[in-house]
């Protein structure tokens, strides 16, 4: 969840199924004191969509994903089961984030990076002011995106990391959709799958 001193709030990638999961992010929202006023997906693996429903149904929100994303959220209902979500619950996108696009929440403004590889319509939502980036599945702390799901690509994921990732400051925070925070700085100098010789 993102949300600044009005209390507007985006909710991204929710990975909530379980009852207790939904309710703990429920109370989390009143608790603060929170308005919800969007959901996005950066991409649309089942481990990041798997609340879209509840959400999009508790708070009467829109769902914003990648164009590309689209046959990706509606192959979910097929494999759901397979995974043991035998009570997962569908849902559609409400409109579309393209690399240049921005969000408003509150008095802040994200912009949306195109970062296909690890999914071929994969979103990161970037801002400057804070120097954080919102980076989905793309970059982890030594360690990258897996390609082996159909619509990935090493090579393409690599071009993300080095053309959009890498030209940011090297301060910048890199929010995974997976373990912990790091920074490019960190990654350039030391990631094993795509530092940037010095």
């Amino acid at each position: 969840m993102l949300y600044d001193e009005t209390k507007e709030c985006a909710i991204i990638d929710p990975g909530c199924v379980e009852k207790d999961e939904e309710n703990q992010l429920v109370e989390f929202i009143e608790g603060a004191g929170l308005a919800v006023k969007t959901l996005i997906n950066t991409h649309c693996h089942i481990d990041h969509i798997l609340g879209n429903a509840f959400v999009k149904r508790k708070y009467n929100v829109l769902l914003s994903i990648h164009p590309l994303e689209v046959p990706v959220l509606k192959a979910v209902k097929s494999y759901a089961s397979n995974y043991g979500f035998f009570q997962y619950q569908d849902s559609s996108p409400d409109a579309f984030l393209n690399e240049g696009d921005s969000v408003s929440i509150g008095n802040q403004v994200l912009h949306a990076l195109f970062v296909p590889g690890h999914s071929p319509g994969h979103i990161a939502l970037y801002h400057p002011e804070s120097k954080t980036l919102i980076g989905g599945d793309v970059l982890f702390e030594n360690s990258i995106g897996r390609t082996d799901l159909p619509g990935g690509n090493f090579e393409t994921l690599i071009e993300s990391i080095h053309q959009k990732f890498f030209t940011l400051p090297d301060d910048v925070t890199v929010y995974c959709g997976h373990g912990s925070e790091t920074s490019i700085g960190f990654e350039k100098r030391t990631n094993p799958f795509c530092a940037v010789s010095q």
